[in-house]
């Protein structure tokens, strides 16, 4: 006899929690990256689009898969360190993510769908966005859900005739790539779509919603199908994003070599749609920013309402700071703004990427020391890193090229290993010596 459980799962509940899990992580801001590197990358894209899906596909699954482990919120991925550590790491991620992601949304809006049809000011786009933003943030509209729902599959179909015309209709002939590291640029510019900080902030929703759907289920039930969802939202990230990179690259010739990423996706969209498509295009992009935008706000209001005791008024001053910071900052292009993320990025994305991994491992090799040893090994090699990013990069370069990978901005990943499998020794030894 079947249980509860399995009566209320199958096809429909997997079908349903992967695309909840691509959803969380395919913001309408991500659009406009993948198409400028694969034009960038030329005849290398394969390579570049490699790099890109382990930091902005392979990382943010195991995010998720992280996340069904702990069963719980986003302090939980850091308290091994410390308690005090892990307030704070919460504090520079919903800093982060209301600062630089939220704001983009609002130029990504103007670019895409104000700037081509109308000669306004940025200022005036993120002013009125952002006083939308705001009033929807405060009602928390049900509307805004369920036109969610509607506009992730808009855009994929969009996208995904804008691509298959590209792929089809077009010779593969690429114009030589002008990367000196085509790998490691991918993997920087995956860190763009802030899908790692994606997924410790806001997978917590996921594993509350089969929390409640899926009463009867065990854990391992449940890891099961958080597990299968991932890898299919995976896949699906992974071709949406191979597909625009492909595309870009397809388009090596067709624009000039300065043109803006958003300037880049509408053109390619016109190219291949025509110019009733594009504007359809740039319609749903911007209802999907908006919906982003307000997830973001909203969730950094939560949080600071349960840091101060569920206050209603903190809740309401974070949510007009935060779109009050939106409008200041997403008045600058979409290009100013990746390049300003990049220094935070450079800090605060390799931190998230070790613990994402140390909460995947099994739990004998992530004890809290060996989580403090790994963080604070990490955090030490992603200094300079973070100082080459703001500029110092020559200053710093005699003192840090001994280190495998740092020409790549990526000094931190062998010490991060070297560092866990030495405590993981250590601990071993330790242990021996105990018993």
């Amino acid at each position: 006899m079947k249980t509860n459980y399995q009566q209320s799962t199958g096809k429909k509940s997997l079908i349903i929690t992967s695309f909840a899990l691509f959803s969380l992580f395919f913001g309408a801001g991500n659009l406009v990256l993948p198409p400028l590197l694969g034009f960038r990358a030329g005849d290398l894209w394969w390579l570049v689009t490699l790099g890109f899906c382990i930091s902005g596909v392979l990382i943010p699954i195991l995010g998720i898969i992280a996340h069904a482990k702990l069963q719980g919120t986003l302090f939980d991925f850091a308290k091994k360190v410390s308690p005090t550590f892990s307030v704070v790491y919460c504090y520079l991620i919903y800093a982060i993510a209301i600062a630089l992601p939220s704001p983009r949304t609002a130029s990504v809006t103007h670019e895409m769908a104000i700037q081509p049809f109308w000669d306004s000011p940025s200022l005036l786009t993120s002013l009125i966005y952002f006083m939308l933003v705001f009033v929807f943030v405060l009602n928390r509209s049900k509307v805004l859900d369920a036109l969610g729902k509607l506009l992730t599959p808009g855009i994929l179909i969009i996208l995904f005739i804008m691509m298959a015309t590209a792929v089809f209709a077009l010779d593969f002939d690429f114009v030589p790539s002008a990367m000196g590291q085509a790998f490691s640029s991918g993997i920087l510019e995956g860190y763009q779509t802030f899908d790692a900080i994606g997924a410790v902030v806001v997978g917590a929703v996921i594993i509350i919603s089969i929390n409640l759907k899926e009463k009867y289920a065990s854990f391992e039930e449940k890891r099961r199908l958080i597990g299968k969802a991932g890898l299919w939202a995976g896949i699906g990230l992974l071709l949406v994003y191979g597909g625009l990179i492909l595309t870009g690259a397809l388009f090596g010739d067709a624009f000039d070599a300065d043109i803006s990423r958003t300037a880049l996706l509408r053109g390619i969209s016109t190219k291949t749609l025509g110019q009733t498509a594009n504007i359809l295009l740039s319609i749903l992009v911007s209802l999907a920013c908006f919906t982003t935008a307000v997830g973001i706000v909203t969730g950094t209001s939560d949080f600071i309402k349960g840091r101060l005791n569920d206050s209603i008024s903190a809740y309401r001053i974070t949510a007009f700071l935060g779109c009050l910071l939106g409008v200041l900052v997403g008045q600058f292009d979409v290009g100013y703004i990746i390049t300003v993320a990049v220094p935070s990025l450079m800090f605060i994305y390799p931190i998230t990427i070790i613990l994402i991994l140390l909460n995947v491992v099994p739990e004998k090799w992530g004890s809290p020391k060996v989580f403090q040893r790994v963080i604070g090994v990490t955090i030490l090699f992603s200094i300079p890193d973070f100082l080459g990013s703001i500029g110092f990069g020559q200053q710093i370069s005699p003192y840090v090229d001994w280190v495998p990978l740092s020409q790549h901005q990526m000094g931190w990943v062998l010490p991060a290993l070297v560092a866990f499998i030495a405590s993981n020794i250590i601990n071993g030894k330790e242990t021996a010596a105990s018993s």
